[in-house]
C-alpha cells in the first residue's frame, strides 16, 4: 500500500496475504491423476513500507527518464535490449526475438520426482505459493495427493511455466493444503566451497559442551509472531508522528554490541550458562514474606 494514500500497512494486512486473483491457474498432475488448481502468493509485498525520493526545495517527487548519452531523453518504443559481450559492445535482442523464447504455459504442473524433506538445500528455495484446489470437485483428488505426500514424508518435484519462464518447483503438505515453492536452478547457486575452504579451526571440547548446553536450553517451537521487524515498526511510528505533526523522540537502540572489546569465549559461555541457571532457580523459589511487617503491626497495637 503506497504511503501517499494516507494509510500504512497494518498487521491485519500481513496476516491475510492471499491475493484476490490467482497468480496461475492450471492442473496438478500425478501420473494419470489431474487436479484443477490455483496458485496464490504466500507472502505479501504490502507488508513493506515504500519510500520515494523527493526534491526537498520544491517537495516534488523525483521521476526517472530513459536517457541516451549525447542524445537525451528517448521514447520507450525506441528501446531494445542487449547483452554486453565486452566493454561498450552488445548483442542486440528485439522484443519479438525474446517473445519467441518464452516458454508456452502448458497449464500443468507434473510431479516427475519425489525426494525426502532434507534432500533440498535451503539455498535452492526461492518463492512460496499456496496451491489451492479449483472448485469443490477437485478437493477429493487434491486431498489424496496431499495425504500421500504427508504419509510418505516426501516432496514432489516438477516444473511450471510462469510469466513466460520455466520454473523448477517443489510441492509439500501445508496444514490442510499444499505449498508450492519455486526453486533456483543449479547454475543460480554459488558453490560454498570457495567461501568455506579456508576455515580450518577446531572447536575446544569444553567450549563446545557449554555452547551445546545453551542451545538445548533455548530450544523450543518456532513462533514467528513473537519476532518483530524493529526497523519497519520504528519507521512506521516516525511517519505517523510526522503525519500528525507530533514531536519525534529519539529511538533507543539499546546497548552497542560492536567489537570494541575482545571477550574470552569460555568466560562468556560460562557466564551465559550460569546466568540461565540462576534465573531458572530463582523462578522456582517461592517469594519470602517480609520480616519487617510483623514488628510494625505490634508497634501499632501498643500505640492504640
Amino acid at each position: 500500500m503506497p504511503l501517499n494514500s494516507g494509510a500504512l500497512p497494518d498487521r491485519q494486512t500481513i496476516k491475510n496475504p492471499m491475493a484476490p486473483r490467482p497468480t496461475w491457474q492450471g492442473h496438478l498432475r500425478l501420473s494419470l491423476v489431474s487436479v484443477p488448481v490455483r496458485l496464490y502468493n504466500a507472502t505479501s509485498p504490502a507488508a513493506t513500507i515504500s519510500l520515494h525520493q523527493i526534491h526537498e526545495p520544491s517537495g516534488k517527487r523525483i521521476r526517472y527518464q530513459k536517457v541516451a548519452p549525447g542524445i537525451g531523453p528517448v521514447d520507450r518504443d525506441e528501446i531494445i535490449k542487449g547483452f554486453e559481450i565486452e566493454k561498450n559492445k552488445y548483442v542486440l535482442l528485439s522484443e519479438e526475438e525474446l517473445d519467441d523464447l518464452k516458454v508456452e504455459s502448458k497449464k500443468t504442473i507434473e510431479m516427475v520426482q519425489f525426494v525426502e524433506h532434507d534432500a533440498i538445500s535451503p539455498l535452492y528455495y526461492d518463492s512460496p505459493y499456496y496451491l489451492v484446489p479449483d472448485g469443490d470437485i477437485a478437493e477429493e483428488a487434491y486431498a489424496v495427493i496431499r495425504e500421500a505426500l504427508r504419509k510418505t514424508k516426501m516432496i514432489g518435484i516438477g516444473q511450471v511455466a510462469m510469466r513466460g519462464k520455466d520454473r523448477l518447483a517443489s510441492i509439500r503438505p501445508c496444514g490442510s493444503g499444499l505449498l508450492l515453492e519455486t526453486l533456483r536452478f543449479a547454475r543460480e547457486v554459488r558453490d560454498a566451497e570457495s567461501y568455506f575452504d579456508d576455515i580450518d579451526a577446531k572447536p575446544d571440547k569444553d567450549a563446545l559442551s557449554l555452547a551445546t548446553e545453551l542451545i538445548e536450553r533455548k530450544t523450543g517451537p518456532f513462533h514467528p509472531e513473537e519476532f518483530h521487524d524493529r526497523y519497519t515498526e520504528a519507521l512506521q511510528e516516525l511517519i505517523e508522528a510526522k503525519r500528525k505533526g507530533k514531536s519525534v523522540e529519539d529511538i533507543d537502540e539499546g546497548e552497542e554490541t560492536g567489537g570494541g572489546n575482545v571477550i574470552d569465549l569460555m568466560d562468556a559461555l560460562k557466564k551465559s550458562v550460569a546466568g540461565k541457571a540462576a534465573a531458572k532457580k530463582s523462578a522456582k523459589k517461592p517469594a519470602k514474606k517480609s520480616a519487617k511487617k510483623a514488628p510494625a503491626k505490634k508497634a501499632a497495637r501498643k500505640r492504640a
